[in-house]
């Protein structure tokens, strides 16, 4: 895509150039303007930390409707977080529990997300169920799986929007709905949502849902929202303790202490930017393009170097997020694609998600409008090889980061 000047969309970024950035996903990036728009709060914070703080919870409540207008949703029911983990954590924090209760999750679900689960669960004397769902399930067995395993003690269903590991789509919406109608809460961890859906939550009426706005809506990151109805929703309250615990949800989430929120200020100018000089629509037009070509001409390439079939048969597969399989042994476990991925950055100046589910590796291809086709062929011809060069001279259980 091209700026409304004609210069490539990058110009708009302060990426380092030299530098293929293929993984947006993971951490985002964040325009040049709200850059600047954030750096406009620090000042004024630093110039007058007194007025700052006792102005801020008003500024952050304004902040919060526009990014409750970006989501389509009710700013009385949206609270900001820093991100989506912290979002589940307040979660798991004020559930109500009981001895014995069961917490369904996926095998899909991002591993912090798991982690506190099974914190939550330990403190009950509960138990984690997990759901295996196969790569290929559309969103009916999907639904099926999941609610095949709620048991009169389940507690609370963990769902994903879109996955992190498989860069799939969840029905989250059907196993809301079948939650509710049982009475057994549902929480959406919705992390790569906003930005990648023009009405994220359509749909979808969880008890919880939690999305970073730092993602695919390239907000500056430690921004984040936690949108909760329903009975529970009053039970939420801040990780953090401060002057606003008196207050309803959502507005006891406006008052952090000391916490810079420039974050939370600063976002609606990366929404308003891409709007302006792109339009959201045409944006997510042109990645959804831009994946089909990435995921095509790559797991091709990949597929004539090993000699095997490279492409994945992803259910209910996301425009933005497209899974290319790694030959073995590589990234059969957690420390090991993270070899990978540090490897492929320091020697071939690219950056891309390397991903494990069931004990075998991916490459998770990620794009945003500053991507370009060249992008991913230059994958396709010089990395592709150096992948299955790796591969060949990597013994089973050992990384390429480790040789």
């Amino acid at each position: 895509m091209l700026t409304p000047d004609g210069e490539p969309a990058i110009t708009d970024w302060s990426l380092q150039p030299g530098v293929r950035h293929l993984n947006h996903g993971s951490f985002g990036a964040v325009p040049l303007v709200a850059q600047r728009a954030q750096a406009g709060f620090r000042q004024v914070m630093d110039e007058n930390p007194c007025a700052w703080f006792t102005g801020l919870p008003e500024r952050v409540a304004s902040a919060r409707s526009e990014i409750a207008g970006f989501l389509h949703t009710n700013p009385g029911v949206t609270a900001l977080v820093p991100n989506a983990s912290a979002g589940v954590s307040v979660v798991y924090a004020n559930m109500p529990t009981s001895r014995g209760m069961e917490i369904l999750v996926t095998d899909h679900t991002y591993g912090a997300v798991a982690v506190g689960a099974e914190r939550l669960a330990r403190r009950c004397g509960g138990v984690v169920r997990i759901v295996r769902i196969p790569l290929d399930a559309d969103a009916a067995a999907a639904t099926e799986l999941v609610m095949s395993e709620v048991t009169d003690r389940t507690a609370l269903i963990v769902i994903d929007q879109v996955t992190s590991a498989t860069g799939r789509e969840m029905p989250a919406g059907a196993i809301s709905a079948a939650g509710r109608a049982l009475g057994v809460p549902v929480l959406v961890d919705a992390a790569h949502a906003p930005g990648l859906f023009a009405e994220p939550l359509a749909g979808i009426d969880p008890d919880f849902w939690v999305g970073n706005l730092h993602k695919f809506a390239c907000a500056p990151r430690g921004t984040a929202v936690l949108v909760a109805s329903g009975s529970l929703a009053q039970r939420l309250n801040p990780l953090i303790d401060s002057w606003g615990a008196p207050y309803p949800f959502p507005e006891r989430f406006d008052h952090q202490g000391t916490l810079d929120v420039t974050g939370y200020l600063a976002a609606s100018a990366s929404f308003e930017t891409i709007e302006q000089r792109y339009g959201w629509d045409s944006a997510r037009t042109y990645v959804k393009r831009l994946g089909d070509y990435a995921e095509t001409i790559i797991s091709a390439a990949m597929s004539e170097a090993t000699g095997g079939d490279a492409r994945v048969d992803v259910g209910m597969q996301v425009s933005a997020l497209r899974l290319v399989r790694l030959p073995a042994p590589l990234a059969t476990n957690l420390d090991d694609a993270a070899d990978l991925r540090h490897c492929l950055s320091a020697t071939a100046g690219v950056e891309t998600g390397i991903t494990t589910w069931r004990g075998q590796g991916f490459l998770r291809l990620s794009m945003h409008v500053y991507n370009t086709p060249e992008d991913y062929e230059d994958f396709a011809e010089r990395v592709v090889p150096l992948i299955v060069e790796l591969a060949r001279g990597a013994q089973p259980g050992e990384s390429p980061g480790r040789r």
